[in-house]
């Protein structure tokens, strides 16, 4: 494994637990392990478009996790994106979830839908997050896992033109929590939950 991530980082993906995904998880998680071993088998780029209805929350921790944890397991040639059925902004408290797991998060624009670089390591290129649709010109155009992150995002999206593959994978959204007590617990909670699933989506990979 590599350590070059931040070490606040490094700590908090080392104290992520394998053993509480339970089997019926693992199962949903097969077709995402099985894409990335046939890319990294064939010695092919990997690109991962996570996509959920709004492109403000779950997707953007998502692409996120599984940006670093690809670099955190040395498989190599790993490239992330996100997107939504509709673009709004990412949302402030995923930031700042972010930052309390060990990332850098440095907001570069204050208008409605702003640009984000979130950075795991010195010296490898930060992710760009901001809300976009899922045909942004950002994201790729083909040879692409389409990971559906929300129920309604999968509903909605039964083709997602240029994917070579569609993979369900939701997660309950921590927006039912806004402004609550619990706000900032559930976003954690969410956050953690992704990283676990994605760690052991990657640790499944041989190089």
């Amino acid at each position: 494994m590599t350590s070059t991530l931040f070490s606040k980082l490094e700590d908090s993906i080392s104290k992520l637990d394998l053993l509480i995904i339970s089997d019926e998880r693992k199962t949903i998680l097969q077709p995402l392990i099985d894409f990335i071993q046939a890319k990294v088998s064939a010695d092919k780029e990997v690109r991962l478009n996570f996509i959920c209805t709004h492109n403000s929350r779950r997707s953007h921790l998502s692409q996120v996790w599984a940006q670093t944890l690809a670099h955190y397991f040395n498989v190599e040639n790993v490239m992330c994106y996100s997107g939504g059925t509709e673009a709004t902004a990412l949302f402030p408290m995923i930031a700042e979830t972010l930052r309390n797991s060990g990332f850098q998060v440095q907001k570069l624009s204050e208008e409605n839908n702003p640009i984000y670089a979130i950075k795991y390591a010195n010296n490898e290129h930060p992710i760009i997050a901001f809300s976009k649709k899922l045909d942004n010109d950002f994201n790729p155009k083909s040879g692409f896992a389409a990971i559906m992150t929300c129920d309604s995002a999968n509903e909605a999206c039964p083709f997602v033109p240029g994917a070579e593959i569609r993979i369900p994978m939701t997660f309950e959204d921590p927006k039912v929590f806004d402004n609550t007590p619990q706000q900032t617990e559930k976003y954690e909670e969410r956050s953690l939950q992704i990283a676990i699933e994605l760690k052991y989506v990657f640790s499944q990979i041989n190089s």
